[in-house]
């Protein structure tokens, strides 16, 4: 795991090194930098070494020197690619590096390389001979790649702080700033700052410095659900043994390590699930295990994760947290952020992050299974939000939402008030708008309000209706499922994982996004998703020789924090960064509302933060 950045056209190696100095948190134990001899393309890596500790360091180059690359991630079926490629007459300098795997790869198969790997990364490849920059990113987005046209020059990063160094006068984009607000992150190619795009998961670049063509990114990847109806109506248990036997495979190939690795435990089934697995592979007390729990009752499951650890007899270890303690780290955290993010669950991920760190440098997450397995609340309630669309006209929707935002409001972790009044947020805003619109801090309308100009839905909601009209033939549900993994894993999700624990330089290792376990769980028809209530279900038949049932049929928590309350109680009212064309006083209100207990704004508060200590940040 490892930060890279760099540029194509024209720079110096001064900007270089300011553009990999800012990622110094994301590669601790190394940097390395690489100009052309014509200055045209520079690279620059830190490195956090995992694999090959001794002879993977980067930039890393092929026999002749004519190609080279960065690159932050790992590549799990490296060695079997390996043989592939040394049978096909490449010859390998380094030992067992998982980045050499990536030039040859690339010399030989080209784009075709991508679709062969399976693993996490973003890399940056410069071949002289052919006068091409590549860029890729992996299939879900686990490692992210942002750039930039600055001047004639082409910039890129890990993070986006990376470019800054390399841009003359970075402003906040203005329509990327609305679409935050609407899903409470930057969807698709959006981002903080004008003029820098997010390299979307599944693409890649190829840009051919002073040609003069325009940046197009080229996919050769993307999630697509293709259920077989007749998996639901033959036996269950041959599906079962086939998902035991992929799980355990994707567990196994994460277990790759020269350095110590952990699994991040929850006590939920995603965790358990993780931990079930990799103590077939590892005995038990050679696996470490690490829980963050919090005082306040409401919000711990430690105990939960303590349970399960000792019924695998893990090496676990657990870190009590008082909740002042945690809010007072917040601004600090926010203010590392390469850009924004309006999910609460940022905070208790980058305190479990930092606990693990001080016993291993890779840690195994559960990331990445409540998208291919209906893991999620809102999966519960679109059956019935269908139905309501179709019975209740729009006069009695009005009086029954007037009914319900007249509720008193609880600042309560998911309260009855919080979730039914966010649910009529949704209700008759069907098809591709109801998930967004469920989930994210403001509607549309409060967003032209917030602007003071018109905003309409296919400007902010271009991406989930992209996604959503991308799949007629699917169920609702399944389309839901495909905005999931689409657009909330990578944009959401994983961002917040990859932000959170490459602040104390710790690599997490999403099971779930493995290659062939995902193509396994596309095949799956809903109903071995989610059955009569039961989310998980084909996964919970899988596990439940292996963990205590009472783990498989705990209710779904979550990991949160009592950001309604925070807010409630927040000290200041942060207004001391300027924000483009956003009514100062309309933000004034939505505290005072808050405080007062009127509205539960919590979702655009915690937005509003995030967007005001990423800007300190950057001052």
């Amino acid at each position: 795991m490892c930060g890279i950045a760099g540029f194509a056209g024209r720079s110096d190696r001064s900007v270089l090194e300011a553009m990999t100095a800012a990622l110094a948190h994301r590669g601790p134990d190394g940097e390395g930098f690489f100009l052309s001899p014509q200055g045209e393309v520079g690279l620059g890596h830190r490195r956090l070494s995992v694999v090959d500790t001794g002879g993977g360091g980067q930039p890393m180059f092929n026999e002749d020197g004519k190609v080279v690359i960065v690159f932050n991630g790992e590549i799990y079926n490296h060695l079997d690619l390996r043989r592939e490629l040394v049978a096909s007459g490449h010859v390998f300098r380094t030992d067992h590096s998982d980045t050499e795997v990536l030039i040859h790869g690339w010399e030989q198969w080209r784009e075709g390389l991508l679709s062969r790997v399976d693993g996490m990364f973003a890399f940056a490849l410069w071949d002289s001979t052919r006068g091409e920059l590549v860029l890729a990113r992996d299939r879900f987005g686990e490692k992210p790649l942002f750039y930039a046209e600055e001047g004639s020059s082409l910039i890129f990063g890990s993070e986006l702080a990376a470019l800054l160094p390399a841009m003359a006068s970075p402003q906040v984009d203005r329509l990327s700033l609305k679409k935050f607000f609407a899903y409470g992150y930057f969807p698709g190619e959006s981002s903080f700052y004008r003029g820098v795009r997010k390299l979307r998961a599944g693409h890649y670049v190829v840009y051919r410095p002073g040609s003069g063509a325009p940046i197009q990114p080229r996919a050769y990847y993307s999630f697509a659900l293709r259920p077989d109806e007749g998996l639901a109506d033959g036996p269950e248990e041959p599906l079962v043994e086939e998902l035991a036997h992929l799980f355990s495979q994707s567990v196994r190939r994460r277990l790759m390590s020269d350095v110590p690795i952990g699994i991040l435990l929850s006590g939920g089934v995603d965790s358990s699930a993780i931990l079930a697995a990799a103590s077939r592979e590892i005995p038990g007390a050679g696996l470490q295990t690490f829980t963050i729990g919090f005082e306040e009752k409401s919000f711990d499951e430690s105990a939960h994760a303590a349970r399960v650890a000792r019924h695998f007899g893990s090496d676990h270890h657990q870190l009590m947290l008082d909740m002042d303690k945690a809010q007072a780290l917040t601004p600090s955290v926010l203010s590392r952020m390469s850009e924004p993010l309006a999910d609460p669950s940022l905070i208790p991920t980058y305190l479990l992050s930092k606990f693990s760190r001080e016993r291993v440098t890779v840690a195994l997450s559960g990331d990445g299974g409540d998208e291919l397995f209906a893991g999620y609340d809102p999966m519960a309630a679109l059956g019935p939000a269908g139905l309501y669309d179709a019975l209740v006209p729009g006069p009695a929707h009005r009086l029954v939402r007037s009914l319900v935002d007249a509720l008193p409001v609880s600042h309560n972790n998911m309260s009855l008030d919080f979730k039914l009044k966010r649910a009529m947020k949704g209700l008759k805003r069907g098809g591709a708008l109801r998930l967004p619109t469920w989930m994210g801090p403001l509607q549309r309308d409060e967003i032209a309000d917030l602007f003071a100009e018109p905003v309409s839905d296919e400007e902010l909601y271009a991406d989930a209706i992209e996604v959503w009209n991308a799949s007629p033939h699917l169920s609702p549900e399944e389309r839901a499922l495909e905005f999931f993994t689409r657009i909330y894993l990578p944009d959401d999700i994983l961002m917040k994982t990859d932000q959170a624990s490459m602040m104390v330089s710790l690599e997490t290792r999403a099971v779930f996004l493995d290659k062939d376990l995902v193509e396994f769980c596309c095949r799956l028809p809903y109903r071995l998703k989610y059955r009569n209530g039961t989310r998980k279900y084909l996964l919970k038949k899988a596990l439940s020789r292996l963990v205590p049932e009472d783990v498989l049929a705990r209710k779904k928590k979550g990991f949160g924090i009592p950001a309604a309350k925070w807010l409630k109680e927040w000290t200041r009212y942060p207004l001391d960064v300027e924000c483009p064309g956003i009514d100062a006083d309309g933000v004034l209100r939505y505290w005072r509302d808050h405080r007062a207990m009127a509205q539960d704004h919590r979702l655009f508060l915690w937005s509003w933060i995030a967007v005001q200590e990423t800007l300190q940040g950057r001052a």
